[in-house]
């Protein structure tokens, strides 16, 4: 994904108009992705293309999840989201996927036991022994953990899910719950997501910041992509 950003546009412009002034050249990178020449990508980053955003699907389970958690717990912050949407990225395609309901670190415990009593499949913060155990008789297990501060999420169909951002990033940082997603297939997953779709890298470091793993993660996406380090 090759990106640029405002001064080097800036840089474009003085080469046919010297003496530009820059409000001029704000307003026609404002005219352009509008047009849906050019789409932001970060904070004065862009690349050339019209924007595609990435909304995954909203199952039936995961309605009724949503529903049964904000019934019993209104004011409570959720992010509901199914693995499988990963599926569209991968080489290799899974067949066993995680619904991850992630919510404030307080109430993982009593969101926990109150699903558990409607539903057998459901793990807290499960570990890679737990994972290798039990998880693989099940196609799909709940699993609840706590969901970061100021995490990238989006609404889709009244379900507060995760982002490809955040999708990204959770890859990146959690190598037991993503474990089918590392080596290379995590490259993969980096770049079909990168090529397909609109990411806006500085969502990424941000949340990557919140997660401690800003750097690390910067570094990693710099390797497989030719975007600058800011």
């Amino acid at each position: 994904m090759n990106s640029f950003e405002t001064k080097d546009i800036a840089a474009f412009y003085e080469e046919y108009e010297t003496g530009i002034k820059q409000t001029t050249v704000n307003w026609r990178v404002y005219t352009l992705i509008q047009r849906g020449i050019l789409n932001r990508i970060g904070r004065g980053r862009f690349i050339l293309g019209t924007s595609k955003l990435f909304i995954p699907e909203i199952s039936l389970e995961m309605k009724a999840i949503n529903k049964k958690l904000n019934q019993e717990f209104p004011y409570l912050k959720t992010c509901i989201w199914n693995t499988s949407v990963l599926n569209e990225f991968m080489h290799h395609q899974l067949g066993r996927f995680y619904l991850l309901i992630e919510v404030e670190k307080v109430a993982t415990q009593s969101v926990f036991y109150f699903l558990k009593e409607a539903k057998k499949s459901v793990f807290i913060e499960p570990t890679s022994d737990i994972l290798e155990k039990y998880l693989p008789r099940e196609k799909e297990a709940l699993i609840v953990k706590p969901l970061v501060s100021e995490a990238p999420i989006q609404i889709v169909e009244g379900i507060h899910t995760a982002s490809l951002e955040k999708m990204l990033v959770d890859i990146f940082c959690d190598k037991v719950l993503f474990s089918n997603q590392q080596g290379a297939e995590m490259r993969t997953v980096f770049r079909e997501a990168l090529h397909k779709y609109s990411v806006n890298q500085s969502r990424m470091l941000r949340y990557a910041d919140r997660r401690r793993k800003k750097k690390s993660f910067n570094k990693y996406l710099i390797s497989i992509t030719n975007l600058r380090q800011q």
